[in-house]
C-alpha cells in the first residue's frame, strides 16, 4: 500500500511541465506560415497622423467633385417642364426667357417716352434763342438828349424787355439741365437694346414654336426697329444745323411711339399665350 501513492506521484507530471508539453502540442498545430504567439512579443501599434488622414480626405473629395456634379447636372437641369416645341434647347424654351422680351419692351416704351422729353428739352433750348433774337428786334432803341447823351432809363421795363428777360432766365435753366447729352445717350441705348431685344423677341418665338407667326405685332414690331433706325442715321445731319433733318427726325419718332402703342394689346395676347403653353422655368 505503502508503494501506491509513490507509483502515482511518480506518474504525473509536475504542472510546469504540462504547461510546456501543451504549448509544444499548439505550436505544432499551427501552420508554418503564420508566426509563433509568444507572451513576450508585442504587435505595433500603427501611429495615425490626423493632418495626413484629413488631406488625404479632401484630396479624394476634390478627386470625385467633378463626377459627382456630372451625376448631379441632369437633376438641376431638368428641362421636361421648360419645353414648349420639343426640347432641343431646353431652357430656351422656357417660360422664363420668354417673358423677357415683353418685360424688356415694356422698359423700352418708357424709355422712349423719356428720351422724347428729354430731345424736347433740348429743342427748345435751341428755339428760345431764336424767340429771343426775335423780341429783340422789336425793342425800340435808347432815347437820346439833344446833346446825343442817352436819356434816363424809364422806371419800368417794356413787356417786350420783360419778355426777353424771362426767355433769358429760362434759357439759362434749360443749359444747366445738360439735355442735350442726356438726349445723346438716351437715343443710344434705345437704339441698342430695341434692336437686340426686337430681334431676340422673334428668335426666342422660334425657339418655343418652331415657326414664325407673321402679324400684327411682328409686323409693327419690325417697322419700330427700322424707324429707330432711320431715326439714328438723321444725327449728323441734326448735327450740322439742318432744320429738315431735325423735324424728320422728330416725326419718325411720334410714329414710332404711335406704333408702340397700337402694339401694345396684341403684345399682350401673346403674354397670354405665353403663360397658357409654357412652364417654369
Amino acid at each position: 500500500m505503502a508503494t501506491t501513492p509513490s507509483l502515482l506521484r511518480s506518474s504525473v507530471l509536475p504542472s510546469s511541465n504540462l504547461h510546456r508539453h501543451a504549448s509544444r502540442i499548439h505550436c505544432s498545430l499551427l501552420p508554418p506560415s503564420l508566426p509563433t504567439p509568444s507572451s513576450n512579443t508585442q504587435l505595433p501599434i500603427p501611429i495615425v497622423n490626423p493632418h495626413k488622414l484629413i488631406a488625404g480626405a479632401v484630396t479624394h473629395l476634390r478627386s470625385a467633385s467633378l463626377p459627382l456634379a456630372a451625376a448631379a447636372l441632369p437633376f438641376f437641369l431638368d428641362t421636361k417642364d421648360a419645353v414648349a416645341a420639343g426640347g432641343e434647347f431646353g431652357l430656351l424654351e422656357g417660360r422664363s426667357l420668354a417673358l423677357v422680351h415683353p418685360i424688356v419692351m415694356g422698359g423700352l416704351f418708357f424709355y422712349t417716352l423719356w428720351a422724347g422729353y428729354l430731345g424736347w428739352q433740348w429743342r427748345r433750348v435751341r428755339t428760345i434763342q431764336s424767340e429771343i433774337s426775335e423780341l429783340k428786334k422789336q425793342v425800340k432803341p435808347a432815347a437820346v438828349t439833344p446833346d446825343g447823351s442817352p436819356a434816363a432809363p424809364p422806371a419800368a421795363p417794356s413787356p417786350v424787355e420783360s419778355k426777353i428777360q424771362q426767355l433769358t432766365e429760362e434759357r439759362k435753366e434749360l443749359l444747366k439741365g445738360g439735355f442735350r447729352d442726356k438726349h445723346h445717350d438716351a437715343g443710344s441705348i434705345l437704339l441698342a437694346f430695341g434692336v437686340l431685344e426686337s430681334v431676340g423677341g422673334g428668335l426666342n418665338t422660334w425657339l418655343r414654336t418652331g415657326k414664325l407667326f407673321p402679324g400684327p405685332h411682328l409686323f409693327a414690331g419690325s417697322a419700330i426697329t427700322v424707324l429707330w433706325a432711320l431715326a439714328a442715321a438723321l444725327v449728323p445731319a441734326m448735327q450740322k444745323g439742318n432744320e429738315t433733318a431735325r423735324n424728320l427726325h422728330i416725326a419718325l419718332n411720334v410714329a414710332n411711339v404711335l406704333l408702340f402703342v397700337w402694339q401694345i394689346p396684341t403684345g399682350l395676347d401673346i403674354v397670354l399665350k405665353v403663360f397658357e403653353f409654357t412652364k417654369w422655368p
